[in-house]
């Protein structure tokens, strides 16, 4: 052994994984860790036909800690409180035990299950640094000796083949194919070793998810369902939405698939889309459904509606069924950005950050709702955090709500990715949108079938039509004239397209003395306020108050709202028809009046995607005689010819097709920085206590995430999402210079700024440090 190793053999050749447990007081075995670990991984892995290479991989993850220096560096670190790392790497045994015994590709499954997954070339580096004469090869060789002693099953006589359906694959698809199963293989890994981590800290043991009692699901969903329905008031739209509802629930007795719901903004949507699913989970022994919405405000509120149809009532026995997941907080990110110090204070945040790692969220929930960028961040990550929760998507029904605002920049990956899930890892997937974009005239997915769930959408467009559009533009047009034109109505929506804009329209429409209420709604709220204020805008259209209302997009798609007359803001046709969904929803007047303008001073985005869709959208919508955005033709010639302008150099050219090429050669970390449903990184969660009857809740979880003694999981960010808004990033790090804010964990921010009772983190108010004691 090793010198140093004698403290370790004192202890009578017990070899430790972690530290002790300040809840037992004790030490984690590594022949515990590894094999609860393995065990948890084969469960995972089965649900994909890989279980057997998921459980090997997981066994051998941690070997390196086997190494007497490891093991000394281990209680130098419980010395010292257990502050700081253990400087002693061990991800190389493994690697090697990997290597040899599966592939090459499976190896970066175990070095990189705390870094994230590397690329080839780094994986071969590091493979000759723990080779015979390598720098790494003389501790490799003795971790693996020692391991051997208490889990000899990490020897093998014989290597573990891949699946079969990956061999069966041309060499292009298979090359994809290879990418998708080590990334699941990776969530796999990653999540048991989490698991089994946390238990261990928590003084409990770690057990996978109880499969979901989907049949019993799918009553309590029929019988609620009918209640909600009882005791909302009549509509005229009433008949043509349970009709939706019949087909949708019909479609789910189809075969396992990619399906469409193409219905109208206010076709009930929401409950046909997780009724389909439902249905179908339970015909086809799906585990659980994931529904994953565009914007936040959708998360929260198809949360609430599916929450009602499916938690156990108060009294009732049992856990919650659904589980939100929209919290930004990447618990990957570098903390020590924000000027932190060197030395013992780094070696304390480093230490802090791989605590809070085991905070991520995984998915281990009957009912799921995330955003899109949680759920493919998720499948192009290669970092743990994010791709913890991956596995639990094998074997699932997939929701993708208001489908239409994927990132055109990204298509090719995106739906690479899902057609990979369908065919070999057990996933049905819904497209759920008013305005459905033409993906199957993208090569990733011809040749696959498509299944509608309504076969004359046309009809039911023309059935539910029920606004009228005008078009105000030229050089006058401003949202100060807007503003004033649109407080003069009793009962309004304005959609901008950028926050900054909303908070301004908010000053316009103050200033032009609107009669009624005056609300704001944008994601520099906080989620508990924006529900707030959602809340107050249904009570005063229930009681027929004035209510003036200024929005960003978030409240384009799954609020369910009710207005005479709607403002939209210039913006791509399948937003101009989201925001009509919002007008005359119930068809209780004869026609609601959408009012489309082009201020001269308004926002817009300046990414390429949203330019080629402002202009294939102006050739083809408009003023008569152009069409008006819910015509279908009109939309879908405007789709292809949206693509076409994305697609000079070349098929997927501007789609994301570089990244494909990416994946085919398992570079994992440029995938990822690559793959980014947002771009520029610009939206930063920042935690606000606005009440003081939160602050004690707030500032407690905060705590727990700061500090590296007490690990959590995922329960602690999930109490912090109600209190999260969201800032630019070019604006949170001038919050962190000048003191208006703290970094907990990750990007994860905690607020010591102003923040206005109305517009939240208004981007106009000129802020004094001084103000709030914290310079």
């Amino acid at each position: 052994m090793e010198a140093g190793g004698g403290a370790v053999a004192a202890a009578g050749g017990v070899l430790y994984a972690h530290s002790r447990s300040e809840v037992s007081g004790v030490r984690h075995t590594l022949e515990d860790h590894l094999r609860h670990s393995a065990a948890l991984a084969r469960c995972f892995g089965e649900v994909f036909g890989a279980g057997e290479l998921a459980e090997y991989l997981a066994l051998v993850h941690d070997a390196g800690k086997g190494a007497c220096a490891w093991q000394a560096g281990l209680r130098a670190a419980e010395a010292r409180g257990g502050r700081g790392k253990v400087g002693v790497p061990h991800k190389h045994a493994g690697t090697v035990l990997a290597a040899e015994h599966t592939t090459l590709a499976c190896a970066a499954v175990v070095f990189g299950h705390h870094g994230g997954l590397p690329d080839r070339e780094r994986l071969r580096d590091e493979l000759h640094k723990a080779g015979p004469g390598g720098p790494e090869g003389a501790r490799v060789r003795e971790a693996i000796e020692a391991v051997k002693r208490i889990v000899p099953e990490i020897c093998r006589s014989s290597r573990i083949d891949l699946p079969g359906w990956l061999l069966d694959l041309p060499e292009k698809e298979q090359r994809l194919g290879l990418d998708l199963l080590v990334r699941m293989l990776f969530s796999c890994v990653v999540d048991a070793d989490y698991l089994d981590t946390a238990a261990h800290f928590d003084g409990t043991t770690a057990r996978a998810g109880q499969p979901a009692e989907m049949a019993a699901l799918v009553e309590r969903y029929e019988t609620r369902r009918k209640q909600y329905l009882a005791h909302r008031k009549p509509s005229p739209m009433d008949a043509l939405r349970q009709s939706v509802y019949e087909r949708a629930v019909a479609a789910a007795a189809g075969e396992p698939g990619v399906y469409v719901l193409q219905v109208p903004t206010g076709g009930a949507k929401t409950m046909a889309a997780g009724g389909f699913a439902l249905h179908h989970a339970a015909r086809h022994a799906k585990r659980r459904v994931v529904v994953a919405v565009p914007f936040i405000s959708i998360t929260e509120q198809n949360a609430a509606v599916y929450r009602d149809l499916l938690d156990p009532e108060d009294g009732d026995d049992g856990p919650a069924v659904v589980l939100e997941h929209h919290s930004a907080v990447d618990l990957d990110a570098d903390e020590t950005t924000s000027g932190e110090p060197a030395g013992e204070r780094h070696e304390e945040l480093r230490q802090r950050s791989r605590m809070a790692k085991l905070a991520a969220e995984n998915w281990d929930a009957p009912f799921v709702v995330t955003t899109t960028v949680r759920l493919f961040e998720s499948l192009f990550s290669h970092r743990p955090s994010q791709t913890r929760r991956l596995h639990n998507l094998a074997g699932s029904v997939i929701v993708l709500d208001e489908v239409q605002a994927l990132p055109d920049r990204l298509l090719a990956p995106i739906l690479s990715g899902l057609r990979g899930l369908v065919d070999h890892f057990g996933v049905t997937v819904l497209l759920a949108s008013a305005t459905q974009p033409s993906f199957w005239d993208l090569s990733p997915w011809k040749g696959l079938e498509r299944r509608a769930i309504i076969d004359d959408p046309a009809a039911l467009f023309d059935s539910l039509r029920r606004v009228t559009y005008e078009w105000r533009t030229g050089p006058d047009v401003t949202l100060e004239s807007i503003a004033r034109e649109a407080a003069a109505h009793p009962h309004v929506l304005t959609v901008v397209e950028t926050t900054r804009d909303a908070a301004r329209f908010h000053r316009h429409l103050e200033a032009a003395g609107a009669s009624g209420t005056v609300l704001h709604l944008s994601t520099r709220m906080t989620a508990a306020h924006r529900r707030e204020v959602i809340a107050a805008i249904r009570e005063l259209l229930r009681r027929g108050e004035p209510v003036q209302v200024v929005s960003t997009s978030l409240i384009e798609a799954g609020v369910d709202i009710d207005f005479p007359r709607v403002y939209r803001a210039w913006a791509p046709p399948e937003s101009l028809q989201q925001a009509a969904g919002r007008c005359n929803r119930d068809k209780r007047l004869l026609s609601g009046t959408v009012i489309i303008f082009d201020p001269v001073d308004g926002g817009r985005p300046r990414s390429t995607q949203y330019l080629a869709a402002v202009q294939a959208g102006d050739q083809f919508f408009g003023p008569k005689p152009l069409a008006d955005p819910d015509d279908l033709d009109a939309l879908h010639a405007y789709y292809r010819r949206r693509y076409a302008y994305q697609q000079a150099g070349g098929p997927e050219s501007g789609m994301g097709a570089h990244i494909q090429k990416l994946r085919s050669l398992l570079d994992f970390p440029q995938v990822d920085r690559e793959f980014q449903m947002i771009e520029d990184h610009h939206g930063v969660p920042v935690v606000v206590i606005r009440n003081e009857q939160d602050r004690e809740q707030i500032e407690d979880a905060v705590t727990q995430l700061r500090d590296p003694l007490r690990p959590c999981g995922p329960q602690v960010l999930r109490r912090l999402q109600r209190h999260t808004a969201s800032l630019p990033k070019r604006e949170a790090d001038a919050a962190l210079r000048r003191g208006l804010a703290i970094p907990v964990t990750g990007d994860l921010l905690l607020w010591y700024g102003a923040y206005h009772e109305q517009r939240g983190l208004d981007p106009d108010e000129v802020e004094d440090p001084a103000a709030y004691g914290v310079v």
